[in-house]
């Protein structure tokens, strides 16, 4: 299966540091966050994937197209214009960029890639979160269910939306910013079925977590698969400064592999 990843947004709360880079290659010890979010999915198996790149881009694209050079030692033969890779040190992925345009809404980055999900089950993700989430345990849940979507949702605090779930695990609805604790939230960690496709518009300004959820919602489509362990999204410095901390005390949860 494919993982799709969306790397395209402008990460306006943190700024500090997307001035300069996408949020996806914020770093959190020494390694851009998507590549944690890259490890995680590989260590289940899952080596294909797909970047939907905006703001930015560029930055993603010239990682990974020196990504063996940088993780590896090389020698340069400067008299005959040759380069030697003496260890390779790289992962087993296959890595397709997508350039899906500077303002383009979530939505509509996802259908710009709808030539390459269309035939199968994908998984879907956002580029600026981990989690310790046991990939293989979510997609049976998935399969088992047998509706087009599966969304992975975590207890967190008032300062996300949060969800209405049934005893079932359907997503009955979506609900405004509650004003006290949290609740059951959209932590990304998507399995989707290629008919969600069919719940996106064409054009620039479809926001997936807007009219394509709520309709899949409506229609008895969207089943929520309960993570109860770590899961924290990179929104600001703060967040950033506490993985950081937590990967230079080694005691980061979404270090599975």
């Amino acid at each position: 299966m494919k993982v799709v990843i969306l790397a395209g947004g402008h990460g306006t709360r943190l700024s500090e540091e997307t001035i300069l880079k996408p949020k996806p290659m914020v770093e959190i010890g020494g390694k851009p966050i998507i590549w944690h979010i890259m490890k995680t999915y590989s260590h289940y198996g899952f080596n294909d994937f797909i970047i939907l790149l905006g703001y930015k881009g560029y930055y993603i694209k010239e990682y990974f197209l020196n990504y063996i050079s940088h993780q590896s030692d090389i020698s340069i033969d400067m008299v005959n214009d040759s380069v030697k890779i003496l260890n390779s040190a790289t992962e087993p992925w296959k890595v397709t960029l997508i350039e899906t345009g500077l303002h383009t809404l979530t939505g509509s980055r996802i259908k710009k890639a709808h030539h390459l999900i269309q035939d199968a089950p994908f998984f879907l993700t956002y580029g600026d979160g981990v989690a310790n989430i046991n990939i293989t345990q979510e997609l049976e849940f998935h399969q088992k269910h047998g509706k087009a979507i599966t969304m992975t949702s975590a207890m967190i605090d008032g300062r996300f939306g949060s969800l209405n779930i049934s005893n079932e695990n359907k997503v009955t609805n979506f609900l405004e910013k509650p004003s006290g604790g949290g609740g059951w939230i959209n932590a990304g960690f998507f399995i989707c079925e290629p008919k969600v496709l069919e719940y996106i518009e064409n054009g620039n300004n479809v926001t997936f977590e807007q009219e394509p959820l709520r309709k899949l919602s409506d229609d008895n489509e969207m089943f929520a698969y309960k993570h109860k362990g770590f899961w924290k999204p990179m929104d600001t410095l703060r967040d950033k400064k506490e993985l950081q901390e937590m990967w230079d005390m080694n005691n980061a949860p979404w270090k599975v592999w």
